[in-house]
């Protein structure tokens, strides 16, 4: 099959090493886009709704433009979990869910993990589906003593706050840091959403797999 048009590549074939990032919306793609090493990690903006695959019947799953992209473009057909797939044709060791830190993304992130789970079992049972995890709060914390000006990043609320009791603790002066929502993934700079989201050094990627709750 032909690869979607509005798939940006990467340059090398080793699998192992290979990332897929599949990006909410055409500006967090663009940012997506300029910030990552084009060496090894392509980007796959979705424009559309993603379809709920939920109770979706498997040979109308590619009535759907994004579920069609994804599928052609991982290298995967969709598949049951009593089938023995082909993954001959895998093109990316991981392929990673980047959606905003919001109420939004977070429902874009359990369409997709419902896709995943539902007709890509195999990739989940193998360990090849991620979810990238973007902060939703910047702390910027001004110099004190020898100690340069610093950002310190945030997921969410509950980190916010061990982070602000933290600095009262070093003798950081209560109300001298600043504290930036992030909106969504395209209010970053590519340099901050490679930083805080996309970099394999500073990253945190939450691999997707089947548990028990026991």
């Amino acid at each position: 099959a032909v690869l979607p048009g509005k798939l940006t590549d990467c340059e090398s074939a080793d699998i192992a090493q290979n990332e897929i990032f599949l990006v909410e919306g055409d500006s967090a793609g663009g940012s997506a886009k300029m910030g990552r090493n084009k060496e090894f990690q392509a980007i796959l903006p979705l424009r559309g709704k993603v379809l709920n695959t939920w109770e979706a019947e498997r040979d109308r799953l590619f009535a759907n433009n994004e579920v069609h992209d994804i599928a052609v473009a991982i290298g995967v057909d969709p598949h049951g979990p009593n089938d023995n797939p082909d993954l001959s044709n895998l093109r990316y060791g991981k392929v990673c869910i980047l959606s905003d830190a919001d109420v939004d993304g977070s429902h874009i992130q359990v369409l997709l993990l419902t896709l995943f789970y539902r007709h890509f079992p195999r990739l989940v049972e193998l360990g090849h589906v991620h979810v990238a995890r973007p902060p939703l709060f910047r702390v910027d914390v001004p110099a004190l003593g020898k100690r340069p000006a610093r950002k310190i990043y945030c997921l969410d609320a509950g980190e916010l706050e061990v982070v602000q009791d933290k600095l009262r603790k070093e003798g950081v002066r209560e109300g001298s840091w600043d504290i930036s929502r992030f909106k969504g993934l395209g209010e970053m700079s590519p340099e901050q959403l490679w930083e805080t989201t996309m970099n394999p050094d500073t990253r945190r990627m939450l691999p997707v797999g089947y548990g028990s709750l026991a």
